[in-house]
């Protein structure tokens, strides 16, 4: 059907009409996503409507099932906007033991950035170390938190139990990526400029629903 033409569906049927359009697209253009990939993938292609990540989204090795058990194990979540933390579902998370965190608006985490002349996205980073038990590190929109992330792990300070790393952005956004990737840490990254808190959302979520099934 023509992108023009409207299609009268009703509204639980929506979702499942989206996936069914992704899907018979990605075959379109000759793309077989990784079976234990897939239902991430196309949960940023269904936020996004952007297939480019199709190629982009880049996984450690059996990192949905890794990132499965951390949450299964009540691993908690920090990430780097509000945005990212009210989109995440929180129910399923906290049904397993986890909590979700986001200190980038926590006056204290303000004052140590003036203080500090550092990002609080850097300082938020710092604060996600003293959670006890494992993390799971959500970054969609600042770098600066996997910059800061990759020298508290070459440091040997602190490694989180994972990271998903999808900010969006043109000043450091690449760089910060590829570090990440030469760590030794799980990650779900997309490579390139594209991401955001939508995105990072998207990806927690496919793993929390994943769970429900």
């Amino acid at each position: 059907m023509p992108d023009n033409e409207i299609e009268y569906i009703q509204p639980g049927e929506i979702e499942k009409r989206s996936f069914e359009i992704i899907e018979r697209e990605l075959r379109q253009q000759g793309i077989t996503l990784p079976r234990d990939q897939a239902s991430v993938t196309k949960r940023v292609i269904h936020t996004s409507a952007d297939f480019d990540y199709a190629v982009t989204m880049t996984y450690s090795k059996d990192a949905v099932s890794v990132a499965k058990k951390l949450v299964l194990d009540g691993a908690n979540i920090v990430t780097d906007t509000r945005m990212a933390l009210s989109g995440i579902n929180k129910r399923i998370l906290e049904s397993h033991g986890g909590q979700a965190h986001c200190f980038m608006a926590d006056a204290d985490v303000r004052k140590e950035a003036e203080k500090r002349q550092v990002t609080r996205a850097a300082v938020s980073m710092e604060r996600a170390m003293m959670i006890p038990g494992p993390v799971i590190v959500v970054v969609g929109n600042a770098p600066t938190a996997l910059l800061s992330l990759y020298d508290l792990i070459q440091k040997k300070k602190w490694k989180p139990a994972f990271v998903i790393g999808v900010p969006v952005g043109f000043v450091n956004v690449v760089t910060a990526k590829e570090l990440i990737l030469k760590t030794d840490v799980p990650y779900i990254i997309n490579r390139g400029r594209k991401g955001g808190s939508t995105v990072a959302a998207a990806i927690v979520n496919a793993i929390l629903y994943g769970l429900e099934r």
